[in-house]
């Protein structure tokens, strides 16, 4: 499957050496004013060569808006969206056409489809999530109009975890690091990875402000289940946790359970949900990725003939895929409470009285 969501739903299309990535963007009601400068400034964060922590490749990624928009405003109809591959090296790749990758989706893709696009990954390359960004950009903007902000940043690398988080220093960090004391610890740990041609894992950490009671649809299209849902879409992410996650199996419920006073919950191990559905608290989310598979250490594999070899990757590749993977995050985040807004529109008859008398 290609495309995301229920009343605002995004298909995306292309492959990471291909002419082109992009998505189509359906369900934005009309109206909405696209700030293109703000689109193509989500893209760039995303984008990659921006510095020695990221892969080497150097893409503009700059996206080009097909429909769906007149005289800077949507018009209600799908919008498509294009960015152009323009910095392909697909004879780094010549050497594994008929090899598995360890840890990649080659040996997977290869069985399930009977052939595979080896440059890069072909579909299964996180290049595709460049698409995501574009269309959580306009996400981002529907929710703006809603005062509900979505944001995120690097809350741990190589086990070295960050103690606080503060997501406004994490915007001008060059690897979004939450907490400034240990950031540079951080930055060693992905160059000393990327020295021993290897790479390491990280966490990002997103939080939704602003969202209202309710959004959220019993009992197969939950919040936290669909939030899940999109964050383990994403390339390389092995876990998702909402609230306190896995630390909640450790309490006993007197420890768990969020009090409620006149003026709100006390605390939020749920991390802003309960029963599926938004109580106003701070939505917050861990993401975990997994080292970045592309590393440049001979490894043991087989051929797609079944032989067994020993090879050497080329190419060009994140020493520490979270890193940008957090925008990414951020994006899905965006379309899923998005969606969830329009969804919420009809769930009351009150509501729908009051818009159409």
């Amino acid at each position: 499957m290609n495309s995301f969501g229920q009343k605002l739903r995004i298909s995306t299309f292309g492959e990471s050496h291909g002419k082109a990535i992009g998505c189509l963007l359906d369900g934005v009601p009309a109206g909405l004013e696209i700030d293109e400068a703000f689109i193509q400034s989500e893209l760039d964060r995303r984008k990659p060569g921006k510095s020695e922590f990221e892969t080497a490749r150097k893409e503009d990624d700059k996206v080009e808006i097909l429909s769906g928009v007149f005289e800077g405003k949507s018009t209600g109809t799908p919008i498509a969206m294009v960015i152009y591959n323009t910095d392909q090296k697909s004879k780094d790749y010549s050497n594994i056409k008929d090899v598995f990758r360890p840890g990649h989706a080659d040996f997977t893709y290869f069985h399930k489809y009977g052939l595979r696009d080896y440059r890069g990954g072909g579909r299964s390359s996180a290049r595709e999530t460049a698409a995501r960004v574009a269309a959580g950009a306009i996400a981002k903007l529907m929710l703006r109009q809603l005062d509900i902000e979505v944001l995120s940043g690097i809350c741990e690398i190589d086990g070295i975890k960050s103690e606080t988080f503060d997501y406004e220093a994490a915007k001008k960090s060059i690897i979004y690091a939450l907490d400034a004391t240990k950031e540079d610890a951080q930055k060693e740990a992905v160059l000393r990875a990327k020295n021993a041609h290897d790479s390491v894992g990280g966490v990002s950490r997103v939080v939704v402000r602003g969202a209202p009671i309710g959004l959220g649809q019993p009992l197969y299209y939950k919040l936290d289940s669909v939030l899940a849902d999109a964050m383990m879409g994403i390339n390389a992410v092995k876990a998702v946790e909402i609230g306190d996650g896995i630390l909640s199996a450790s309490l006993k419920g007197s420890q768990n359970n969020d009090a409620i006073r006149a003026d709100g919950f006390i605390s939020n191990h749920a991390g802003g949900i309960l029963g599926g559905i938004s109580n106003g608290e701070e939505i917050v989310m861990n993401v975990y990725f997994k080292p970045t598979p592309s590393i440049f250490q001979e490894q043991e594999t087989i051929t797609s003939q079944n032989e067994e070899v020993d090879f050497s990757l080329k190419g060009r590749h994140d020493p520490c895929v979270a890193i940008r993977g957090t925008v990414v995050c951020e994006a899905m985040a965006a379309l899923v409470i998005a969606d969830m807004v329009l969804l919420n529109m009809g769930s009351r008859m009150d509501g729908v009285v009051k818009y159409y008398k």
